[in-house]
Order: C-alpha cells, then structure tokens, then sequence
C-alpha cells in the first residue's frame, strides 16, 4: 500500500498538491463503488482500527503528554485521550455507519415532460470533502467512514496537540481501504503540523477539494469562513437557548433545563442561555436558578435573576454572546414570546433553540419563527446531534441555509444530478 510520510518541513505546497491529486483520483473510483464494497470497506476498517490498537495507545500517549507539558486544561485532555474502551467504540462507531442505508444512488424525484423525456434526480457524491477539525481524534474516523459512506474521498486536517493519534487511526483506516480493494487515498489525514497545509486546503488543493467541513471553535470556523475558495458547510458556535413560557410545566422545565445545561457542557448542543417568561417568572424563576446553581453551574443573570438567588453574578451584554461550553449559564427574564424571539434572533447562532410549552400555539410559532437549523419543542437542545436523528454519525452541525442544515450525516455528504432517458427527442 503507497502511504504519505509524516512532513514537517519541506515542500508544503507540493505536498498538499499531492494529496489533492490522490483524492480526486480516489473520489473518481469511489463514486462508482458499489454499497457492498464501501460497506466491506467501512467493516475492514473498522477491523484495523482494533488490530491497530496499541500504535494508536502509543501514538495517543505521546499527544497526551505533550499536551499536559503545554498546559492544556483538565477537559482538554479528557476529550484527547484515548483508553482500550474508547478506541472500541471508534471502530463500532465505523462499524455502525457500514450499516447505514447506502444514500448514493438514490432517486430523489422523477417526471416526465410532455415530449416523452423521462427526467430522475438522483443523488450523488460531492467529491472530494476537506475537514478542518482541532484535537478530537474521533473525528478522524468518523469523519472519514461518514465520507466514504457517501462516496466521497476525504481529507482531513486535525490540530497539532492530536496529530500523532490521528494520524495513526488514519493509517489503520488507509490499510482497511486497501485491504477491501478501494484506494488507501479515500481517507487521508494531512500528514504535516505546517498551518500553511490550512490555506492549501481553503484554496481548494488546485481545484481538488470540493466543500470544506470546519469543526471546532469559534476562530477556526471564522478563518475557514473568510478565506475559503470553496463551498463551506458552516458550523458557527452553539450559542443554544431554551425559553420556558408561560404555559410550561415546571417539573417538565426543570428536567429539560438541567440536562439542556449539564448533561453535557462542552458539546455545541448545551444550552447557553435559559429564557424566561415574565408571565411565570414569579413561578418559574427562582425553582429553575436554585436548580442550576445546586446542580453546580454559575449562573449570571439580569436584574429579576439576581433577585431571587443572592449566588446569581451580574449577566454583561457579553454574555448573551458567549457560548461558555463550561457549567455557567446566563439567565434573562423576557415578556413573552416576541420578546424571546426576538433575543434569540439578536443574540444566537441559528444552531439550537428549545420551547418548553404547553400551549401549542406559541410553540407553532416559536417553531415557524425562530431561524435556527434545529428548533425543538418540549426538548432538550442536546438532542442537536446526528445520532439521535437516526443519521447514525455526523460530521458536524451545518449553520448556514445552503445545501446542508442541521447535523449533517451521510445523506447530507452527497449532491445529485439529473439522469434524462429519451427517445430520439430533439428541441424545436
């Protein structure tokens, strides 16, 4: 099997020249790939990535420490390690994507026009998809069997402080590629720590690259945005809010809020912000702050929150901006619907918002009116995540309104053209 060489040094523009001419030629042989050899594939993978184990450990450990010499903080390094357990549910993960219904090929839509042409829409690849991510090695495999799914060849760039361990679970995955006949260059991780190899890509590798997948903070996304020279699948920061109206239940708004905040912190799905209705702030307020505060997370709020809870911080115009992806929350009471909306509207990301209702009114319009790629009602905003819509995986959540909203997963990794059957027609 051909593998590219770690680089550090050298010719980077060459390099990544390379690595684009490779994965366009891989993309050519996987948009013909039949589902049974992409999903022999995936499970080949999926395999070396387990044989593989101990490189990636070693691989892993040296990551690990680097990073605890550069002083990364504790969730820093949690989300980098890996451990025998975590490396299994890698290679289920790629295990469960083979499984998935194959989305290439499929008939979207089809007509026929007067003259007899019979016209079908009919999904295929993009191509080639570059993936820009920091320190998760996860998302080198998921990243890698989502695209191969849907024919695509990948590209991936990770962050320095996991470079060894990606570059090792990319490697087990090139040997499973090669292994079940499809091109060891369908998935391959940018083999150098160079940031220049960054701009290679949002250049577009020479016309190579087709869309590019950002997934990490707030500044990796906004130079992606600014200097990309191809389509972009944005995913901004989740700046998540969930409204309790005034026709919530409280029991109901309670265990929503509390796992929306604090299931999980870090995710892009946590919620950022509690608003509250004045009409059932007199309710509502004080039960849900206590419980956010008891349950260990900071809160800062306006003036009506501090007035119930003396351990409330004082919420800066900033706050309604942040996404904290940490135990703190801010908290703001709003008169009514509109105003919800409204703030939504000024202050979020358009990824998640929730309503907590019972008034299915106000829900079908906080649902029609508020411009978010997911709007949930009666839910918590942690569901903001492609396996809990069934797509089985994603590659990240899609912020903007072109082509790919929301999670996007293997359906949301292809494009389509038009296959049209004539009859000997020609055009008056």
């Amino acid at each position: 099997m051909d593998t590219l060489k770690p680089a550090e040094g050298g010719d980077i523009a060459e390099l990544m020249a390379d690595l684009g001419r490779r994965a366009r030629k891989a993309a050519r042989r996987l948009a013909t790939a039949t589902a049974a050899e992409k999903e022999a594939a995936l499970h080949a993978m999926a395999a070396r990535i387990r044989a593989r184990a101990e490189d990636i450990l070693v691989a892993n450990r040296e990551d690990v420490a680097q990073a605890r010499a550069k002083g990364q903080t504790a969730a820093f390094l949690d989300r980098l390690t890996l451990d025998p357990k975590r490396i299994e549910d890698i290679a289920a993960a790629v295990d469960s994507i083979a499984h998935l219904p194959d989305p290439v090929g499929r008939v979207l839509a089809t007509f026929e026009r007067p003259n007899g042409l019979l016209i079908e829409r009919v999904a295929t690849p993009l191509g080639v998809v570059g993936v820009i991510f920091e320190s998760r090695p996860n998302v080198t495999a998921d990243a890698g069997a989502l695209c191969l799914k849907a024919g695509n060849a990948a590209v991936l760039r990770t962050g320095s402080e996991s470079f060894r361990t990606s570059l090792a679970i990319a490697q087990a995955m090139g040997e499973g590629l090669f292994e079940a006949g499809l091109p060891a260059d369908a998935v391959r991780l940018v083999p150098t720590r160079d940031r220049a190899a960054v701009g290679a890509m949002l250049a577009g590798l020479d016309g190579n690259v087709d869309v590019i997948v950002p997934r990490g903070g707030k500044s990796l996304v906004a130079r992606v945005q600014e200097e990309a020279r191809v389509p972009v699948f944005a995913h901004l920061e989740g700046i998540c809010h969930v409204f309790v109206h005034a026709g919530a239940d409280l029991a109901m708004a309670e265990r929503i809020v509390l796992n929306a905040k604090m299931r999980r912190t870090g995710i892009c799905g946590a919620a950022e912000t509690l608003l509250v209705d004045r009409a059932c702030a007199g309710t509502h307020l004080k039960p849900l702050v206590a419980m956010l505060l008891d349950a260990g997370c900071a809160v800062r709020g306006d003036e009506a929150a501090q007035a119930v809870d003396g351990r409330v911080v004082p919420a800066t115009e900033e706050d309604w901006r942040t996404e904290y992806l940490d135990a703190v929350i801010s908290v703001r009471v709003v008169d009514g619907l509109e105003a919800a909306i409204d703030h939504i509207e000024t202050y979020g990301s358009h990824h998640t918002d929730s309503i907590v209702t019972g008034d299915e009114a106000a829900a079908e319009q906080f649902l029609a009116e508020v411009d978010s790629a997911i709007v949930l009602h009666n839910a918590s905003t942690q569901f903001a995540d492609g396996g809990e819509f069934g797509f089985g995986a994603e590659i990240g959540i899609a912020t903007g309104r072109m082509h790919a909203r929301g999670p996007v997963g293997v359906e949301q990794l292809t494009s389509f053209k038009y296959r049209i059957r004539g009859a000997g027609q020609t055009r008056p």
